[in-house]
């Protein structure tokens, strides 16, 4: 079973803007970009939910990535990105058959997205993010 995926980046701020109109912002956090799979499940939803809660990629006193975004007062923005499953692997125009279709993508991410606690992009709409990447701290996790 192919798992949610999200590509997950460690920031300093970050935003969403659509049509002009800046509609998510957020200081020190995580911006997840989130792709679903056809074959994903609210329960491997939740799986990412947990992940990403606990994963552990802020310093420490002693530099060490070992603190949660909550450890941190971190805060989450979950864009939805159907590119994540992009399939490459044959020409130069990439494939999207395994991202899920909508009616099945927009409610996974809404489930992610409140399971953060997040503020959000606007699903299917063309998005402008910006993000000061603190690091560079990028990671692909999936569920």
């Amino acid at each position: 079973m192919p798992p949610v995926r999200a590509l997950v980046q460690r920031v300093s701020g970050a935003s969403v803007t659509v049509e002009g109109e800046e509609i998510a912002r957020i200081g020190r956090g995580l911006l997840v970009l989130l792709g679903v799979h056809s074959d994903d499940t609210p329960e491997q939803a939740d799986k990412l939910v947990r992940k990403l809660l606990a994963l552990r990629i802020f310093e420490d006193g002693e530099g060490r990535m070992n603190l949660a975004a909550s450890d941190i007062g971190g805060e989450f923005l979950c864009v939805s990105n159907f590119t994540l499953y992009g399939d490459t692997r044959k020409g130069n125009r990439p494939s999207f058959v395994e991202a899920a279709p909508p009616e099945k993508a927009e409610p996974l991410y809404e489930r992610v997205r409140e399971g953060l606690g997040a503020q959000g992009g606007r699903f299917g709409a063309r998005m402008a993010v910006e993000l000061v990447n603190n690091g560079p701290v990028t990671l692909l996790v999936e569920s």
